[in-house]
């Protein structure tokens, strides 16, 4: 068979493109495909066993519509994309979680799902319980809280909380993390699928929870209503309030539902009770609600019923994984509580270790300080033994020189004492010779006295003489070349010879009295500049004394 034979036997295909909550996937289809096969290619990819929860979404001409699993997928009114795009979603809502999903993936993608339509405001939730709620998913995703490793900011990149909820409380998005962290650390030794389980039976108790709104009129006025189907049945609510439904139909209590182009008649099991109609604003709102109608009650009838083979082994296979990983977790919970216990060990170990290190490097220090310290302590020993040689040496210099001063101040004393002995001797003879010269001024005073009475007696005896000789001689004058007066004239040289010696003697007393006023004023002037020397040699020995002091 050739190449081109085989080329001409390979079927058409056109490609698709599967967005999950989480990820995307891209497949070859061939051209006759159903919905169905590439519903179950899809299950088959994800490893999902609970298909009838699932299916295949897009949107049309801005609505939303579920790919039919009977008819061929080209067939159906789908978007002339390539790829063609389909979002794979829980189109069917369990009433009971805990119970309906078997599955792991099951119930991680009924997770992702409904925590998307809470943070999108598809499903209203209360502040209080959006945080819980967000402790948990983050339990899911980050595992157990550790302190050391969940550092402030680690969630700031997470999408925990609706927006209304964000702006209803004026909260910082460090103070959000704060509260919900206080819960994400009650949930220690929660595992990924418990945390998420939790999640979903918080979930499944809130009012919009699996429910799908579609806008009704009671009558052909085209009174605005709501109609809400979910697993438990059929509700109908007023236009502004989704939360607590006018009217309830349970599908234990619907008999029948038809659908006839825009209008959709809902007959009680009650034959008495009024059959309930409403209309649409178009045929395929009607037909979409027919759809989830049938799908949910079928889910209903099932869930009251015997369970298949299928579910039984579903089910027990359910039941050994969850004890399966009851025991995996406990046993890693054991284990990881032996390894913090370990962990905790090798950390005081390691604290010991490092306190043990750090002591002994402070011992090392402290014995090289002490090293050091013996070092300097010798130095300064040795420093301190050549400062005490000094010292004693400057201390016998110092005791010489005290001897010394001692000597010297007793030598100053000494000649202090013959100066001071000199000086009174000096002071003695000054006082002797200040009386001496007192009693010679006066012996001077009373010889110039004395002198003065004798000039004054030589003259008056002059003078005398001279009256005597003129009254005894007056013809002397007269006959002055008279030569017999010998005898007169030798009497007359006789008093003139008495009267010279007598002033000789004058002479020579006058000359002695000057000569020892001379030889006074001479002693003087001695004696004047030995007590200047005395005072000089008395100011030296004082300031002897008084550097011999500062040296002692």
């Amino acid at each position: 068979m050739s190449i081109r034979g085989l080329k001409k036997k390979q079927p058409k295909t056109f490609k698709v493109r599967i967005i999950t909550v989480d990820a995307e996937m891209e497949f070859s289809c061939e051209m006759k495909w159903k919905g169905k096969d590439l519903f179950d290619l899809v299950c088959r990819a994800l490893g999902l066993r609970e298909t009838w929860f699932f299916g295949l979404q897009y949107t049309i001409k801005g609505m939303c519509t579920w790919l039919k699993m009977d008819k061929k997928v080209l067939d159906q009114e789908i978007p002339k994309e390539d790829p063609i795009s389909f979002h794979f979603l829980a189109k069917f809502y369990p009433e009971k979680v805990e119970e309906e999903l078997l599955q792991e993936i099951t119930q991680h993608l009924f997770f992702l799902q409904v925590k998307k339509q809470i943070l999108d405001e598809e499903i209203y939730c209360s502040p209080e319980a959006t945080v819980l709620l967000a402790s948990y998913a983050v339990q899911a995703k980050y595992g157990d809280y550790d302190p050391n490793f969940h550092e402030p900011g680690f969630l700031a990149h997470d999408e925990l909380l609706p927006k209304r909820v964000l702006r209803q409380y004026q909260l910082t998005a460090e103070m959000w993390e704060e509260k919900i962290t206080a819960w994400y650390a009650e949930h220690r030794g929660i595992a990924r699928d418990e945390a998420e389980m939790n999640y979903l039976k918080i979930a499944q108790d809130l009012e919009m929870y699996g429910v799908n709104y579609f806008p009704i009129a009671q009558n052909k006025n085209h009174t605005d209503l709501l109609l809400g189907v979910d697993a438990k049945g059929i509700h109908i609510y007023s236009i502004n309030n989704r939360f607590s439904p006018n009217k309830s139909f349970e599908w234990s209590s619907i008999r029948n539902i038809s659908c006839s182009e825009k209008e959709l008649t809902i007959k009680p099991l009650d034959k008495k009770a009024e059959v309930f109609k409403f209309f649409s604003s178009q045929l395929k709102v009607n037909k979409l609600i027919f759809q989830l109608c049938i799908g949910n009650h079928d889910l209903f009838m099932r869930r009251r019923k015997v369970d298949s083979i299928e579910i039984q082994q579903m089910k027990a296979q359910a039941k050994e994984e969850k004890a399966r990983k009851k025991m995996e977790n406990q046993r890693l919970a054991r284990e990881k509580q032996l390894r913090e216990e370990a962990e905790r060990a090798k950390e005081e170990l390691e604290r010991r270790l490092f306190q043990l290190e750090d002591e002994a490097r402070q011992a090392n220090e402290a014995l090289l300080r002490s090293q050091e310290a013996a070092e300097l302590l010798a130095e300064k020993a040795q420093i301190a033994e050549e400062e005490a040689k000094l010292l004693a040496q400057n201390a016998a210099e110092a005791e010489q020189e005290r001897q010394r001063l001692e000597i010297t101040a007793l030598k100053s004393k000494e000649e202090k004492r013959l100066m001071e002995q000199k000086m009174r001797e000096a002071e003695l003879i000054a006082v002797k010779l200040v009386k001496e010269s007192d009693r010679r001024a006066k012996e001077a005073e009373h010889l110039k006295q004395d002198l003065h009475e004798a000039r004054e007696a030589e003259r008056k005896a002059k003078q005398k003489l001279l009256d005597i000789t003129r009254l005894n001689y007056p013809h002397m004058a007269k006959y002055p070349q008279y030569s017999p007066g010998d005898s007169r004239d030798a009497n007359f040289d006789k008093g003139s010879i008495k009267l010279d010696l007598k002033d000789i003697d004058l002479k020579r007393l006058s000359f002695e009295i000057e000569r020892e006023r001379l030889d006074y004023l001479e002693k003087s002037r001695k004696f004047e500049d030995r007590l200047k020397e005395l005072k000089s040699e008395i100011h030296a020995l004082k300031l002897e004394e008084k550097q011999a002091g500062l040296y002692s």
